[in-house]
């Protein structure tokens, strides 16, 4: 495995390894068992529906430009020795590690960011404003440097998922996004860098939040009404003063229509202990 720091460097790796698809999984570090699920699916997945081996990339950079609370890029994490033995465990090939003048030579005042598109002021855009015009923006400039044909965004941030699936789309780039499942803890709360904030107690009652979304996807399954389903997972959380909900919604699986009968995606936001947490699932609606 080698690490790379410049984005020259990168390229030029990139360039020279043309002869095997690139499979890219971006990360922020603080990298955890999901993380490595990503970087071990990336190259099944290519396998499995390319037909070929490939080159894995993971990048490892806490991108400014999404943060819209600068405490909260303050308290991220930062463990890139433990981070590149992940990688290194997972078989990863390459790992993109830039500075922040690396990735932003003109300057963090000086950059333009890029349109994130519809979703970019719903949900989480809404609640974390221009979080996602900064997403589009690193993730278009990693794109750059490491020339993949395919990136594997994890399913736990489906918002983002989606709106790079859009974005990719828009821009009419020659990259497939390809969205991996969520890699639970055993008692079903959702992987997440953030966890590890929490205090002792809200680890616990964090698992509720799946319990929530189980609630919505067997109720919507079984012919209840969305509202009303959605309505009875809030009661379950609000049992807990500890949990500050944000938002509890069903959306289709684009997140652009109203969601109807079928296929669509229930996910949560809430705050503990001073900690945002978000999660989904996919559910079956059986009635309008």
């Amino acid at each position: 495995m080698i690490v790379i720091e410049s984005t020259a460097a990168m390229q030029e790796w990139a360039h020279s390894h043309a002869d095997k698809p690139i499979a890219a999984v971006y990360t922020m570090g603080a990298l955890h068992s999901g993380h490595a699920q990503l970087m071990r699916y990336a190259r099944t997945w290519i396998q499995e529906h390319v037909g070929s081996d490939c080159y894995v990339v993971a990048s490892i950079f806490v991108n400014p430009t999404q943060f819209t609370n600068s405490s909260d890029l303050e308290k991220y994490p930062r463990t890139l020795e433990a981070d590149l033995a992940a990688c290194r465990a997972a078989g990863v090939d390459a790992v993109f590690v830039p500075s922040v003048d690396q990735m932003y030579p003109e300057g963090i005042a000086n950059t333009q960011l890029l349109d994130a598109g519809p979703l970019k002021n719903i949900l989480e855009g809404k609640s974390r404003p221009g979080h996602f015009d900064g997403v589009v923006t690193v993730v278009n400039k990693l794109f750059s440097a490491t020339k993949p044909q395919y990136a594997f965004f994890g399913e736990k941030d489906y918002q983002q998922l989606t709106v790079l699936k859009h974005f990719v789309a828009q821009q009419n780039l020659p990259i497939t996004i390809v969205g991996v499942p969520t890699v639970r803890d055993d008692d079903g709360l959702a992987l997440s860098s953030r966890n590890r904030r929490l205090t002792e107690y809200g680890r616990i009652i964090a698992a509720y939040i799946p319990v929530a979304l189980e609630i919505v996807s067997q109720a919507v399954s079984n012919g209840v009404d969305k509202e009303l389903a959605l309505q009875s997972a809030i009661d379950y959380l609000a049992q807990f003063s500890e949990f500050s909900i944000d938002y509890f919604v069903i959306t289709s699986d684009d997140m652009l229509q109203a969601p109807t009968r079928g296929s669509a995606r229930a996910l949560v936001a809430v705050e503990i202990d001073g900690v945002r947490l978000i999660d989904n699932l996919p559910i079956q609606i059986r009635t309008t």
